[in-house]
C-alpha cells in the first residue's frame, strides 16, 4: 500500500536524495532549489507530492508545473510532470501510476484539461511507462547548443 501526498519541509533531504538520482547535479544546486520551494517559490516546481510506504519512508516523488505550451497540447493552462522518480526496488508495483494519478488531480484541481510531460529519447524504460499509463508519444525533437 502507497499512500501520495504533498511533501512536507521534514522530508528535504529525502526529496534532495532522490532528486540526485534522477538527475545527478554537482554542489549544492538541488538543495538550493528545494529551499527556493518551501520558501515560497512555487513555480518550478510548482507542487510535489511524494509517494509513502508502510513505515513511511519516502519511495518515489512527482515534481509538477503549469506551463502555457506543451508539444502537442492546446495552448493555454497545461499541468506539466517536470520530474517523476520511484526509487529502484518499488518500481513495478504501481508506485509510478498512483503518483500519476495524484499528478492527474492536481492538474485537473488547477483548470488545466490536459497533461503533458517528456523524456529523453534513450529513456526506453520512462517511454513505456508514459505509455502504459496512457500517454501518446506526440513529438520527437534533438535539442542543440552554441557558445556564445
Amino acid at each position: 500500500m502507497v499512500l501520495v501526498r504533498a511533501i512536507e519541509p521534514g522530508e528535504a533531504a529525502d526529496w534532495e536524495r532522490m532528486r540526485q538520482k534522477l538527475w545527478p547535479a554537482h554542489g549544492a544546486a538541488h538543495a538550493r532549489e528545494i529551499a527556493a520551494f518551501f520558501h515560497g517559490e512555487r513555480s518550478d516546481p510548482a507542487e510535489v507530492l511524494v509517494a509513502v510506504d508502510e513505515r513511511g519512508e519516502l519511495i518515489g516523488f512527482a515534481e509538477t508545473t503549469i506551463r502555457s505550451h506543451v508539444e502537442g497540447c492546446r495552448p493555454g493552462r497545461v499541468a506539466y510532470l517536470e520530474g517523476w522518480f520511484v526509487e529502484e526496488m518499488h518500481r513495478g508495483q504501481g508506485v509510478g501510476a498512483a503518483l500519476m494519478n495524484a499528478v492527474e488531480e492536481w492538474g485537473r484541481a488547477q483548470g488545466c484539461g490536459e497533461l503533458g510531460s517528456d523524456t529523453e529519447l534513450t529513456n526506453d524504460r520512462s517511454a513505456a511507462a508514459h505509455r502504459a499509463l496512457g500517454f501518446a508519444e506526440v513529438e520527437r525533437i534533438v535539442c542543440f547548443r552554441k557558445s556564445l
